[in-house]
């Protein structure tokens, strides 16, 4: 699990994810590995991505997204409605540097 975030380096994250589009979209069968792995690729590729939750109702997303993080491994920088924001930091060389 990544460390929390600091209300700057959110601050930070939301301002440089603001111009991002989705690049992974969760379907109607959730939590699926192939699902997991395609995360796994942004996340290495781009450190900050987008993930448009396309689940039936809001009951339905809230319950998918605190397991979806975890699993990833990232930091929840924000959501709103079905569009959530996860941040996690390559091991090596990582493009993002946060504030302190």
């Amino acid at each position: 699990m990544p460390k929390a975030l600091s209300p700057s380096q959110v601050r930070y994250l939301r301002g440089l994810a603001h111009a991002l589009k989705p690049v992974v979209q969760m379907g109607a069968k959730g939590l699926s590995d192939a699902l997991m792995a395609e995360l796994d690729i942004a996340l290495n590729d781009h450190e900050l991505v987008k993930v448009k939750l396309a689940a039936e109702d809001r009951e339905a997303r809230d319950a998918m997204l605190p397991a979806l993080v975890e699993r990833s491994g990232a930091a929840l920088v924000q959501r709103i409605g079905n569009v959530a924001v996860l941040y996690r930091a390559r091991s090596e060389k990582p493009d993002i540097v946060l504030p302190r």
